[in-house]
């Protein structure tokens, strides 16, 4: 009795034991769950798009593409007109100051450059530029000497021995210095009035 009832013991705790081990079980499977980010959604949404470019037999490679840069340019600055010097001919001083006309003293270097313009037929408004240029350059003074440039006379000669061409006593008298610079004048700007001007523009004459 005690034997039969031992077997039965086994039998069932036996059972107990392999009947679990011999029980077929399902295999476990992972859900694809939907992205669950901004980041992990627009990865999932390029994977399908390539994915089905691929299957599609489209080429997303960038071989072959060109690329236009469009720069803007930089604007071109309008240039401001520059004050025009006077005619080399004409009394006009292109729109600068015109000096005005005073009648000079008798015996002066003015009295003296007065005649000697008007023989040459310019007249009263070159000569009132002449004056302007003069007094800006010597002050009409017949010993003005510029130690800096080495100029000298009334019309500052550089240097002042080219003077001598219109006489010996270029350094002392106002009448040689003035016909130099008369001479000078109409050679290189026509009249008084173009000597002005460009002296105006450019400081010099």
């Amino acid at each position: 009795m005690t034997a039969t009832f031992a077997s039965l013991a086994v039998a069932a705790f036996a059972a107990a034991y392999v009947g679990p081990l011999t029980t077929s079980t399902s295999t476990a499977e992972a859900a694809e769950l939907d992205p669950v980010s901004l980041y992990a959604t627009t990865i999932h949404d390029a994977q399908q798009y390539l994915a089905a470019s691929e299957a599609a037999g489209v080429d997303l490679g960038r071989e072959g593409l060109s690329y236009t840069v469009y720069v803007t340019p930089t604007p071109t600055p309008t240039p401001t007109p520059a004050k025009q010097a006077a005619s080399a001919t004409g009394s006009s001083t292109s729109g600068g100051w015109s000096p005005p006309f005073v009648s000079p003293d008798p015996g002066s270097a003015q009295a003296i450059a007065y005649e000697a313009v008007m023989a040459r037929g310019w007249g009263e408004s070159e000569f009132a530029c002449l004056v302007a240029l003069w007094n800006k350059e010597s002050g009409w003074r017949v010993n003005a000497y510029n130690a800096s440039s080495g100029a000298y006379g009334i019309p500052q000669s550089l240097p002042g021995e080219k003077m001598a061409s219109a006489g010996a006593d270029w350094a002392t008298n106002p009448a040689t210095q003035i016909s130099w610079g008369l001479g000078y004048i109409g050679g290189r700007y026509g009249t008084p009035c173009g000597a002005w001007g460009h002296s105006q523009a450019k400081g010099w004459y």
